[in-house]
């Protein structure tokens, strides 16, 4: 009797064994489907303006239907739809949210090599406007979803598809029609979006970057006023010389310096992974001339330790022999997530010292929500440091501050514990996003896929 029951037993194991083996993915040919949907996507030429997100978004509705997954899409504006689908899972906890935005922005086509809306493959890259912001995460939440969906994998949480118009700039159609209107088909306790990233290094894998908190875009305009007149007669009151001493005087200005639980967790952690010489600055971060040193080296690391304020758009005049009687500067401003903007311009007011310079803020300059970070240990945050171990053994997982902006920020608001992760990337790839020749490496983005499936599986499966 019991050797049967141990001969019982051995199959149950066996068969047990079976079942899980059949639930791993076949990870080449997942790469295989997630590049065909990219470069699909790519060809959708969803340029924002106008946007025109519709179009991909019923391409994505067209494949989740052959695979029997019912997707809606909420048209925030004509031509500007936002695609949600759902699997269902057991609703013990709040589900899980993957979303990417369907938009892009424009191209300079006489400045590609390629055409930027082919999806041109080549020398192990796809190049294409949104290869990488944002088309790739919209392409590698797709084919979660449907791996999800054949392996019939169990799960302890709705898992969420959102494929969002608008993220370039223009929140309203996307992201922020969503949570003000239909905050009930997306409501969540976790999200992944884009913004973290997997630098590389001579093909080396340096950390996994999982972005859990983002500086908040504000824009000031400094407007200095004075008197009309011949140029051929000075006066004391010329509105663009009170103006260029007053943009000389904030540009050269430094906020104060601040860490928060992100950037602090995020030094210390670079620190112990880099060679000495960086080690060193790192690790001394709140040393004035290590900053300054991050200034001239890595700009964007300097941008985390403070609130950034840079010029960017000077307005004056219209006649070469004509003094005008205004002029005024656009300054981008990237605030810490705990900035007192009141305060900040009350400390700028002092600074210029100029009554014929006022700071007003720009058109939209609270169009994001400044929000705190999301956790560091959450049960979020520690699934996608087990998945990172499974997809890039051997390195860490680091929380990284965004200097820009996602659309993470306005679910923060609401509560969400929001990451922000991505693909493999060479520095020379990043400066590509935005610019000219944008592409995504395939094997990296094959990477990507596979660490986004093993991520959703360790938040909501059973």
């Amino acid at each position: 009797m019991s050797r049967f029951i141990l001969r019982f037993v051995f199959v149950v194991i066996l068969l047990a064994a079976s079942a899980i083996a059949q639930q791993q993915p076949d990870f080449k040919k997942a790469h295989e489907e997630a590049q065909k949907f990219l470069t699909e996507l790519i060809r959708i030429d969803t340029s924002n303006p106008p946007g025109n997100e519709a179009r991909a978004a019923e391409y994505i509705k067209g494949v989740l239907a052959a695979e029997g997954i019912p997707a809606q899409i909420y048209e925030s504006a004509p031509g500007r739809g936002n695609l949600v689908a759902r699997l269902k899972g057991s609703g013990r906890k709040k589900p899980l949210l993957l979303m990417g935005h369907l938009d892009v922005v424009g191209v300079e086509r006489d400045k590609w090599s390629v055409d930027p809306f082919a999806a041109v493959t080549k020398d192990g890259y796809i190049y294409g406007r949104g290869s990488h912001d944002d088309k790739a995460m919209d392409a590698a939440n797709l084919e979660v979803l449907l791996l999800l969906h054949r392996l019939n994998v169990p799960l302890d949480r709705d898992v969420i598809l959102l494929a969002e118009a608008g993220e370039e700039g223009t929140t309203q159609f996307g992201i922020d029609f969503m949570v003000a209107n239909h905050w009930d088909v997306i409501d969540c306790e976790y999200a992944l979006n884009e913004g973290g990233g997997v630098p590389e290094e001579n093909g080396k894998v340096l950390y996994v970057g999982v972005s859990t908190a983002e500086k908040v875009p504000r824009g000031i305009v400094l407007k200095a006023r004075g008197t009309s007149g011949h140029g051929s007669a000075p006066r004391v009151d010329n509105a663009i010389a009170h103006l260029a001493a007053a943009v000389a005087r904030v540009a050269n200005w430094e906020a104060p310096m601040r860490l928060n639980e992100t950037t602090r967790r995020f030094f210390e952690q670079l620190a112990r992974i880099s060679s000495p010489e960086k080690a060193e600055l790192y690790a001394h971060v709140e040393d004035h001339a290590v900053q300054q040193k991050l200034h001239e080296r890595e700009p964007a690391y300097y941008s985390m330790l403070r609130t950034s304020l840079v010029p960017t758009i000077i307005k004056g005049g219209f006649r070469a022999n004509v003094i005008p009687a205004d002029a005024e500067a656009r300054f981008d401003v990237r605030a810490l997530p705990d900035e007192n903007m009141d305060a900040l311009k009350a400390e700028l007011t002092k600074l210029i010292n100029d009554p014929a310079v006022q700071i007003v803020d720009a058109e939209n300059s609270n169009a994001r929500p400044a929000t705190p970070p999301s956790g560091l240990n959450t049960d979020g945050y520690k699934a996608l440091e087990r998945a990172q171990q499974k997809v890039f053994p051997g390195v860490q997982t680091i929380p990284i501050m965004q200097v820009g902006a996602t659309d993470s920020s306005e679910l923060r608001v609401k509560g969400v514990q929001a990451y922000g992760i991505g693909s493999p990337m060479s520095a020379e790839d990043q400066k590509r996003i935005h610019g000219n020749d944008e592409r995504v490496e395939i094997a990296g983005f094959g990477k990507f896929v596979e660490f986004l499936y093993e991520a959703t599986v360790e938040i909501a499966g059973r």
